[in-house]
């Protein structure tokens, strides 16, 4: 999660405090409404430290394939 901070942050030109106010609030957010499943891999993803970036690609498809379920879209 600090690395989505930093870049809220540089992209945006706020404080990191205020990013990750930012980035806390949406992401309490988007776990409300998803599924519990989903909310929980996002969770792990976040929290995973320095290998959350290959942890992430590893389960994108996941995620999205269930957002695109949730959304009414393909599901396999």
């Amino acid at each position: 999660m600090e690395e989505l901070i930093k870049q809220v942050s540089e992209r945006t030109g706020i404080s990191r405090e205020q990013a990750q106010t930012a980035v806390e609030t949406v992401l309490t957010h988007v776990k409300k409404a998803l599924p519990d499943s989903i909310s929980s891999q996002l969770d792990a993803v976040l929290g995973g430290g320095a290998g959350a970036v290959g942890d992430l690609s590893s389960r994108a498809g996941d995620i999205v394939g269930g957002l695109g379920g949730m959304l009414g879209g393909k599901k396999d």
